[in-house]
């Protein structure tokens, strides 16, 4: 007798469909699984005949076939244990079988107790983009779950649960999501004005922005609260989020969820930056999905995972090759990089005199190169504060009266944009550019002395218009003036560092 049963295999954050088909017939004894299996998926027989004797199901002494189709999908994990016990129960008359549109998923202990599985909310979402109406998960994946849609989706806790129908429903699909309390704020930071309106249009237009300056003057101290003049997240973008979180096992029962903030090291391995695996999981550039990447000591990265940065800045998706498939998991996020002047750290400071010759703030200089500079809107000079600002001790703008006009500016790019299939400036190809920061005849003039001036690239010369058409939205202005290009052309200290460094 054949019965068939359907689980889903998961690639990066695409699912396929996977049926199990199991036979059980004369002959003797034996237990085979074949269809381009994993270690863990080749254990899964071992974990279910025990679970079937525990639940007092005796197995009789027969020969057991079993094909996890189609056999070109490599399959890995736990989560199809689920699946191949409610084949073999089916074939057994134990179960009785239900319609086409059903799925399993769920990992079998010893004693008969569905276990959680990662990544449960994108396999739920790609059953129900699929076509299947109802999902059985473990009970402890329930919470996650909530966040699916016009999906019929059952929590059970062990295998005589499903074996006496004793399901738990998922009773509410509009979650209420709250953040976490963080316990940083801008108000906290002593002066400091010129970089937290350069943050302040990073994130209203979601700008990549790097802060140059000599150790100890705050660079990370501003990075750090920088996420908290993000707005909060929507319902996609919470989707989105927990998806990446799900694939990880990073989603607790509690449902506080933040805009991501992932601090990375120059010491991150290839694998934890970018992702990576046999079957590939998500790595920093992932994880930081929708919210920012900080890349501390920016030029002391090893040249290809700048080079990779580049190329992930421009697509803002990452693709992992192996050779049981491609997995493409989504990147986009603000860089918000730090980096000091030189190798001693005080090329122009106002702290003490830098003592680097020209050749080593050029070979310090060549270390990040070019290419990926051009890729970042802003660029900021970090002065040490004067003793004035602290010795007054006054609290600052709270993050709070800052995070207003960034809502307010991303509502202005949201409606403007709502044809173009983009949501920010940052976004803004060479053809939208030329559309929605047109400038009129003495702003034009004025930007043409500047391009010649400085020397821009094209590339260059597009980011100060990007940015210019941020400025011009925090300030409620239609169009791009002179005022607008002239503070956006203030955040370029790169430009002029790689002129006298190089």
């Amino acid at each position: 007798m054949l019965s068939i049963v359907k689980t889903i295999s998961l690639f990066g954050t695409v699912g396929s469909i996977i049926e199990v088909q199991v036979d059980i017939s004369s002959g003797i004894p034996t237990w085979e699984m074949v269809g381009m299996l994993d270690k863990s998926i080749q254990e899964a027989k071992e974990r279910i005949k025990v679970a079937l004797k525990n639940c007092r199901i005796k197995i009789p002494g027969k020969k057991i076939s079993i094909n996890l189709a189609p056999a070109e999908i490599k399959k890995e994990g736990t989560n199809f244990d689920l699946a191949i016990a409610v084949g073999v129960l089916q074939n057994l008359g134990i179960v009785q079988p239900e319609n086409k549109d059903v799925l399993y998923i769920g990992e079998i202990s010893y004693d008969g107790s569905i276990k959680a599985v990662n990544g449960i909310l994108p396999m739920c979402l790609e059953a129900k983009r699929l076509g299947i109406k109802k999902v059985y998960i473990p009970y402890e994946n329930l919470n996650e779950a909530t966040f699916v849609k016009d999906l019929e989706i059952l929590g059970v806790k062990t295998l005589q649960n499903l074996i006496e129908k004793n399901y738990f429903f998922i009773l509410n699909k509009n979650p209420v999501i709250k953040e976490k309390e963080l316990n940083i704020d801008m108000s906290e930071v002593f002066g400091q004005e010129k970089v937290k309106r350069a943050l302040e249009i990073s994130a209203a237009g979601e700008h990549s922005i790097i802060l140059v300056g000599s150790p100890g003057v705050g660079k990370t101290m501003l990075a750090k609260r920088a996420i908290t003049i993000y707005p909060e997240l929507n319902y996609e973008e919470i989707i989105e989020v927990m998806k990446i979180n799900s694939i990880l096992g990073n989603i607790k029962e509690n449902l506080k969820i933040n805009r991501p903030f992932i601090e990375i090291s120059p010491n991150i391995t290839l694998n934890a930056f970018v992702g990576g695996g046999r079957y590939p999981k998500p790595g920093a550039v992932s994880i930081a999905n929708l919210g920012i990447l900080f890349m501390d000591e920016f030029p002391e990265f090893d040249r290809n995972k700048i080079n990779l940065l580049k190329n992930i800045l421009d697509t803002k998706f990452v693709k992992l090759d192996r050779v049981s498939g491609s997995a493409m998991y989504p990147s986009k996020f603000v860089l918000i990089a730090a980096m000091n002047p030189c190798p001693c750290g005080y090329y122009a400071s106002n702290i003490k005199e830098c003592v680097c010759s020209k050749n080593k703030i050029r070979n310090y200089l060549s270390k990040i190169g070019k290419a990926i500079i051009d890729r970042i809107d802003l660029q900021v000079n970090v002065k040490k504060v004067d003793y004035r600002f602290v010795s007054k001790n006054q609290i600052g703008e709270k993050s709070q009266d800052i995070k207003e006009r960034v809502k307010q500016a991303r509502k202005l790019q949201e409606e403007r944009y709502k044809k173009e299939g983009i949501l920010t400036n940052s976004e803004l190809n060479s053809n939208q550019i030329k559309k929605y920061c047109a400038l009129d005849k003495q702003t034009n003039e004025f930007v043409k002395e500047l391009y010649i001036k400085m020397g821009l690239s094209v590339r260059s010369y597009n980011n100060i218009l990007k940015v210019s058409r941020t400025i011009a939205d925090l300030n409620y202005k239609e169009n791009i003036d002179i005022q607008a290009i002239a503070e956006a052309v203030q955040y370029r200290c790169l430009e002029k560092l790689y002129k006298e460094g190089m």
